[in-house]
Parts: structure tokens; sequence; C-alpha cells
């Protein structure tokens, strides 16, 4: 995989960008769980996860975020726009993003949207993030699969992608 890895700030929409963990923007209504909020703003959350996920992933790479405070010339700058990150109708979370891959040793660039779903295991606001935390998770697997395709498919037939949890 690239050496040096920068992912830039989490773009979000703004129905997320909030302390409220948002179950639903399903029918044209936003349903936020009362008295349930993350740690931390959503976006940098979810930079500082999947840096870490990534950091895991790839063992010969350091992984960073651009709004920390180490800086250094990468060899690959991810960016991601989360277009959605709650439930749908069928008791799934939705993560739809899209992503931008800018390698340069050699210049290129690789562009994709991402669509994934998992089931809520239970109905209350800890089954509704541990969905969350294993879309993030395949996320990452994805993102390590478009970073470092070689090294992610001898992982998969090693034993299985990585879950990472929120």
């Amino acid at each position: 995989g690239p050496r040096i890895v920068q992912v830039r700030d989490i773009g979000l929409p703004g129905y997320l960008d909030r302390k409220e963990i948002v179950r639903s923007s399903e029918d044209y209504k936003l349903d936020v769980r009362a008295n349930a909020w993350w740690g931390e703003p959503m976006g940098e959350m979810l930079g500082r996860v999947l840096v870490m996920e990534l950091t895991q992933r790839l063992p010969g790479s350091q992984v960073y975020s651009e709004s920390g405070s180490i800086t250094s010339d990468p060899n690959a700058v991810v960016g991601i726009n989360i277009q959605r990150l709650d439930a749908g109708r069928a008791g799934t979370v939705i993560l739809q993003a899209q992503v931008a891959i800018q390698f340069n040793r050699p210049a290129r660039s690789a562009s994709r949207n991402f669509s994934i779903t998992r089931q809520v295991p239970t109905p209350d606001t800890a089954g509704h993030v541990a969905a969350t935390s294993d879309a993030v998770g395949e996320l990452a697997d994805l993102l390590h699969r478009d970073l470092d395709p070689v090294a992610h498919d001898l992982r998969l037939r090693a034993g299985g992608a990585l879950l990472g949890r929120l």
C-alpha cells in the first residue's frame, strides 16, 4: 500500500452534523434519538475511526488525518463525503458515501460511490450504533481494497475482513 496516507476531513450532510444520534431521515422527516448523543462531533469521530481502521489494515503505511498536527507529503489522499448514515424502513443502517483517492507516485486517481447496509440487531440506540459501527468497518475494508488491492485479497483469504467499532 501507499507509504503515507492522508485522510481528509469527512464531508457530512447538515442533518448528520449534530450531537444527537440521527435514527432516520426516511419519509422526509428527521428522527433524532432523544437523549442519545455521540461522544464527539460526527465528522471528527468518523475521521478518527477511519484513520485507526486503515492503520490496522495497512500496517506498512503511516495513516494520518488532515486535521491533526502531523503534516507530511502523502502518497495517497483519501477524501470521503458521507451522503447518508441512518436507518431505513427495513431495519437496516444505510451508509452512502462518495470516495476519491488521489495517488501521487505515480499520479492517478480513483473515485467510487459506496452503498453499505447493515441490519440493526436491536431496536434501541445500542443496536443502531452497532450497525453504524459495522457499516463504517465495511467502508474501511473497501477503502483498504482500493488503497492496496493485493494485500486486501491476501487478508480475505487468510481469515476475513476486520470490522472496527465506533
